[in-house]
């Protein structure tokens, strides 16, 4: 985005729509100067600068005080420069004088909405759509990008129980603290989680794994578990049995096992956290 979509000289004539309407869509910065202040002249190109490396996330008005007297008068502007924080058409923030371009980037960065939060909401929406492996995709991308935020691991979790990957949303679902399993969302993805737990294990699986608790060895009941865990849906437990079974025999049944392997690490899409774990063990196996 250039400079003609993120500043903007502002008037008496452009105000109102800048107030009204800019405001309400993102953070307008207002930069107060004059051709006879020289700490506008150091701080002016510092605003310009990070109006444009923000690409459009804040408008920048730039207010020539001598021109637009009515507007000064306005803001109670009383020195030069001066900068005013606009959101929602009320100002939030503001600082007067020079400030360093880091304690100016800091401020913004309290207004702005976060980096990652354009792929949560999107992540959100593709979940409601039944999009669930895309949603998956954005929300772990926003998960690790925020430094594992709380709510956002929540919505990671919401999308591992729709792809009935329990237990991954199990993993994520017990990492929180007292405090914050008082969250209702926490609460409703902790009762569908006891419910698909209760759920899991059809009587073919438990049979088989009863079989190899006798027999650990015996990768014919081995594949065949992977296989049954792969018709329920349970693609990690399903990928941990034929990897197992592919340490032993490398070739096994022909190659069948290999391809289901293949064929899990394909179903669960682009960019899944599971799929490059389990290509990352395969690949150092077969290489």
């Amino acid at each position: 985005m250039n400079s003609i979509n993120s500043i903007v000289d502002v008037t008496d004539e452009n105000f109102q729509q800048l107030m009204v309407e800019q405001s309400q869509q993102r953070l307008l910065v207002l930069d107060f100067w004059a051709d006879w202040c020289a700490p506008c002249k150091a701080l002016t190109p510092i605003l310009e600068k990070l109006a444009i490396e923000f690409s459009g996330q804040f408008l920048l008005g730039k207010i020539n005080a001598d021109e637009q007297q009515a507007l000064v008068a306005q803001f109670g502007v009383r020195s030069l420069p001066s900068v005013v924080f606009v959101k929602d058409g009320q100002p939030v923030d503001g600082f007067m004088g020079a400030e360093p371009e880091s304690a100016i980037r800091e401020r913004l960065l309290t207004h702005l909405p976060s980096p990652w939060q354009a792929d949560v909401e999107q992540a959100q929406a593709l979940l409601q759509e039944g999009q669930f492996d895309e949603a998956l995709t954005l929300a772990y991308g926003a998960y690790g990008l925020s430094g594992q935020d709380f709510e956002i691991g929540l919505l990671v979790a919401d999308c591992y129980l729709q792809l009935k990957r329990i237990n991954e949303a199990q993993a994520l679902l017990t990492q929180a603290t007292l405090e914050q399993r008082l969250n209702p969302y926490w609460g409703t993805l902790e009762s569908r989680l006891d419910l698909m737990l209760q759920a899991a294990d059809s009587p073919e699986i438990l049979e088989l794994q009863q079989a190899l608790t006798a027999d650990p060895d015996n990768l014919e009941l081995k594949y065949s578990l992977a296989l049954q865990f792969s018709q329920h849906e349970r693609v990690e437990d399903a990928l941990q049995a034929v990897l197992e079974v592919l340490q032993k025999d490398k070739q096994y049944s022909d190659g069948a096992a290999r391809k289901t392997m293949l064929d899990l690490l394909q179903s669960l899409g682009k960019g899944d956290p599971l799929a490059a774990k389990y290509q990352r063990k395969l690949f150092t196996l077969l290489y």
